[in-house]
């Protein structure tokens, strides 16, 4: 009855922002074994202050669970530490990916990937790390959708964009160009990525993450909408506790 995802990507990438306005919280999630054991962190807390921070670094098991007290429905794995170039990550990784995806028990399953990639380094979106993922990664029936991540930091560049042009800097003005530079980033990453030999299931670029109380309706619908098992949709929007707008669209359909 818990909705499970892997969450992949760099570090600072975003991901613990985007888990904490999932599930409605500025808490760090607490951390499980695979038998259900809360794994004692006291060396992490003495060194980063953070659980999170730490588990950022890659020191830490795939296999452990990220859950949040204010929404123990959702289970969230965290895949990093192959993206610094490891071989034996990314064969942790691969192996994990592989069972879980595969498994007969449906707890045990991860139901989605959510793959985050920063458009605040648009020289360099995508790595090696990415491209070996996308190119040696079969996830079957579970969906990889490519979260773009901080598109708000292009604000200043499109402001710095606009100044030395010796155009118009006011809001509107920056804003659109805003817009136009994280479109055309996600246009690039679909490029790129569509190349690959298993390309992701869905791209949503993410704007006002770093706001508590964030709207986060799209990722949950994009996310849904490329479920392909009915009981797994359902899963997912029962977890979610606030989104009532892709509650009522799917009890209309349903």
């Amino acid at each position: 009855s818990r909705f499970r995802i892997l969450v992949m990507g760099r570090a600072n990438a975003g991901k613990t922002t985007i888990l904490q306005r999932v599930c409605n919280t500025t808490d760090q999630p607490e951390i499980f074994n695979g038998k259900g054991e809360k794994v004692c962190m006291l060396c992490c807390f003495l060194e980063t202050k953070s659980t999170f921070s730490y588990i950022q670094r890659g020191y830490h098991n795939i296999e452990d669970e990220l859950v949040f007290k204010s929404n123990p429905g959702f289970v969230f794995h965290d895949s990093c530490g192959f993206e610094a170039g490891s071989e034996e990550q990314f064969d942790m990784m691969k192996k994990f990916v592989m069972d879980r995806a595969k498994s007969t028990k449906l707890d045990e399953r991860i139901h989605a990937i959510w793959f985050c990639i920063p458009l605040n380094e648009s020289h360099r979106m995508i790595m090696a790390a990415e491209t070996k993922f996308f190119d040696n990664c079969d996830t079957g029936h579970v969906p990889v959708i490519v979260l773009a991540t901080k598109a708000d930091t292009l604000e200043l560049d499109a402001f710095e964009q606009l100044e030395d042009q010796g155009l118009s800097v006011d809001d509107a003005v920056v804003e659109k160009l805003q817009k136009e530079m994280t479109e055309n980033n996600v246009e690039k990453l679909k490029d790129w990525l569509g190349k690959t030999v298993f390309p992701p299931h869905g791209y949503l670029s993410l704007t006002g993450m770093q706001n508590e109380g964030a709207d986060c309706t799209p990722l949950l619908t994009c996310t849904t909408h490329t479920l392909d098992e009915e009981g797994l949709q359902q899963l997912l929007i029962s977890t979610q506790q606030s989104n009532l707008e892709l509650c009522m669209e799917y009890a209309i359909i349903k």
